[in-house]
C-alpha cells in the first residue's frame, strides 16, 4: 500500500451543511482540486480556515464521505478536458457527458476552468458583425464579435428565445456556439436541445448544463467551464465563439448559497462581498484577440458573450442586474407589456442599447438603421397623439401608416432567424414605402414570400447587390412586384 506524504494528505474532520471540513492539508489554496479516495469523488477548496483547516465543496454526491476519511491534494486548479469531440455534445460543469452518447472522442486537452482575462494589449476593437438573425437587434442594436451584450427582462418574456435564435443564425458558418444552462429546469434545457436538433444546429454547438437539481458548486462552476471551452476554440483553433449564460441571476443565487454554507460574511441581500467579481472575471474573458503573425498572418478568434439576467417586475436597478449592466457593453431589455401586446421580440428600444454602436455594422445597414430608428420614434410619438382621438392631417396619417408596417416588419417568430441579406431587403422595402399598398395584417405573409423566394431563386442575384453597397431600389421594386403577382392563396404558396 502506498504511503501518502503528510503535506498532501488531510483527514475529514467535520461534515456540516454539505460542506466537508478537512484538517492537515498544508499549503492548500483556493480553488484547488482534492480527491476523496474512498468515496471516489472530487472536491474544490473554497474556504481557508485557521490551523490548516479547509472547507471543501464536493463535485457530486457527498453521501459516501465519512469523518476520518483521507482527502488528497492534487496541486492543480479545477480543469476540464476540451477538444473537437465536444461539438454536438451535452456535458456537465466538469465536462462529463450527460447525453448518453458515451465518452468524448478524439484528442482532448486539459484546460483550467478559471483563467485571467486577456489584457488590453491582447485585444483589438470590436468591429466585425456577429449576426443574431433577429431583425431588431441586427438593425438597431448591432452586436460585434468579442462583445458582451446583456439580455435582461422578466420571466417568460423571450430571453432564452433570443439567445437560441442567435445560435440558430450561426448555422452554416464557422462559428462555435456554447449554451450554458445554470439552475434551469431539466425540461427547459431539453427544450433548447430539441430546438437546436430540429434546426440541425447541434453540429457546432456545445451544451453545458448544471440544472436546478444539481449542487450549488456545480451551478457555480458551469459558466466558467463553458467559458474555458470557448477560450480553447478561440485561442487554439482561431474560431469565433458565441456563448450564452442562461442565466447569471441563478448563478449568483448558487454562489450565495455556497458562500453562506461556507460561513462567509453576507452583504447586501445576503450576497457575499465579492459577488461583483464573480461575474466581472467571467465576462471580461470575452474579447476579439489581436491577429498573430508567425510565418504568415493568422486571423485570431473571438469570444462573444450573451449573459442573461432575470428581473422582478422590470426592476433593472436591483443588485445583480446593476452589477452585470455595469460590466457589459450594452443590454437588450425585454418588456412584459410589449410581450403581452404581441410585439415579439418584446425589446424596449428606449432602455436597450449597444455600446459598440455602428462600428460592427456594414455601411448599408448603418445607413438604414439610422432611418429606421427615426421612423419608429416618430411613429410611437404619433401613435400616442392619435390615441387622443384628435383629427390628423395627411402627413400624420402617412407617418402612422408607414410606421405601423415597419413595426410589424420588425416582429419575428421564435426560432426563425433572418439572414442579413434578407433583412436589408425588407428594410429597404419598408423604409422606401414600397409596401404601402400591402395591408398591415398581410405584412408577415409578404415577408414569408420574400424569404422563400430569396432562399430558393433570387438569393445569389440579390446578394451581389446588397453587401456594403446601396440596395438598388429598382431591384427591390421589381422583386416585390413579382411577389405581388404570385397567387394570393396562402395555403398553397408555401407547399
Amino acid at each position: 500500500m502506498q504511503i501518502l506524504s503528510n503535506d498532501k494528505t488531510g483527514i475529514v474532520e467535520e461534515i456540516r451543511d454539505g460542506v466537508i471540513y478537512a484538517k492537515g492539508l498544508k499549503n492548500g489554496y483556493m480553488g484547488e482540486i482534492v480527491n476523496f479516495k474512498k468515496a471516489n469523488v472530487f472536491g474544490i477548496i473554497n474556504y481557508l480556515g485557521e490551523a490548516e483547516k479547509v472547507g471543501i465543496t464536493v463535485l457530486g454526491r457527498a453521501d459516501d464521505i465519512i469523518i476520518g476519511e483521507k482527502v488528497v491534494k492534487n496541486n492543480k486548479l479545477a480543469t476540464v478536458k476540451v477538444g473537437n469531440g465536444l461539438k454536438g455534445r451535452v456535458v456537465n460543469a466538469i465536462g462529463e457527458p450527460l447525453d448518453g452518447k458515451g465518452s468524448i472522442l478524439g484528442s482532448l486537452n486539459e484546460v483550467e476552468i478559471e483563467k485571467i482575462a486577456p489584457g488590453i494589449i491582447e485585444r483589438q476593437p470590436v468591429k466585425e458583425t456577429m449576426e443574431t438573425g433577429v431583425k431588431f437587434i441586427d438593425a438597431m442594436l448591432p452586436i460585434g464579435c468579442g462583445q458582451r451584450e446583456l439580455i435582461i427582462g422578466d420571466p417568460k418574456t423571450g430571453k432564452t428565445a433570443i439567445a437560441v435564435d442567435s445560435i440558430i443564425a450561426q448555422k452554416g458558418k464557422d462559428v462555435i456556439s456554447i449554451y450554458v444552462g445554470i439552475g434551469q429546469k431539466q425540461t427547459s434545457v431539453l427544450r433548447v436541445i430539441k430546438t437546436l436538433e430540429k434546426k440541425q444546429c447541434m453540429e457546432n454547438t456545445i451544451i453545458v448544463a448544471a440544472t436546478a437539481g444539481e449542487a450549488a458548486v456545480m451551478q457555480y462552476l458551469a459558466p466558467y467551464t463553458g467559458c474555458a471551452i470557448g477560450e480553447y476554440f478561440m485561442e487554439k483553433k482561431h474560431k469565433d465563439v458565441l456563448i450564452i449564460y442562461d442565466d447569471l441571476s441563478k448563478h449568483a443565487v448558487a454562489y450565495r448559497q455556497m458562500s453562506l454554507l461556507l460561513r462567509r460574511p453576507p452583504g447586501r441581500e445576503g450576497y457575499p462581498g465579492d459577488v461583483f467579481y464573480l461575474h466581472s472575471r467571467l465576462l471580461e474573458r470575452s474579447a476579439r484577440l489581436i491577429d498573430r503573425k508567425i510565418k504568415k498572418k493568422i486571423k485570431s478568434g473571438s469570444l462573444t458573450a450573451f449573459p442573461i439576467i432575470e428581473t422582478i417586475e422590470g426592476d433593472v436597478s436591483a443588485y445583480i442586474p446593476t452589477n452585470v449592466i455595469s460590466i457589459t457593453d450594452g443590454q437588450i431589455f425585454l418588456e412584459t407589456k410589449l410581450f403581452n401586446k404581441g410585439i415579439r421580440p418584446a425589446i424596449n428600444p428606449g432602455i436597450s442599447v449597444s455600446r459598440v454602436g455602428s462600428a460592427a455594422q456594414s455601411k448599408v445597414m448603418k445607413k438604414m438603421a439610422g432611418s429606421l430608428k427615426l421612423e419608429l420614434a416618430q411613429y410611437r410619438e404619433m401613435e400616442e397623439f392619435a390615441s387622443l382621438g384628435l383629427p390628423l392631417d395627411d402627413s400624420s396619417k402617412f407617418i402612422l401608416n408607414k410606421g405601423s408596417r415597419l413595426q410589424v416588419l420588425m416582429k419575428q417568430a421564435q426560432s426563425n432567424p433572418v439572414n442579413i441579406t434578407c433583412q436589408l431587403f425588407l428594410l429597404k422595402a419598408g423604409l422606401n414605402n414600397i409596401i404601402s399598398d400591402i395591408a398591415v395584417n398581410e405584412i408577415n405573409f409578404f415577408e414569408n414570400k420574400v424569404r422563400y423566394l430569396m432562399k430558393n431563386k433570387y438569393y445569389n442575384t440579390i446578394i451581389n447587390n446588397v453587401i456594403n453597397v446601396e440596395v438598388p431600389t429598382d431591384i427591390v421594386v421589381y422583386f416585390i412586384n413579382a411577389i405581388k403577382a404570385l397567387s394570393k392563396d396562402k395555403e398553397s404558396f408555401l407547399q
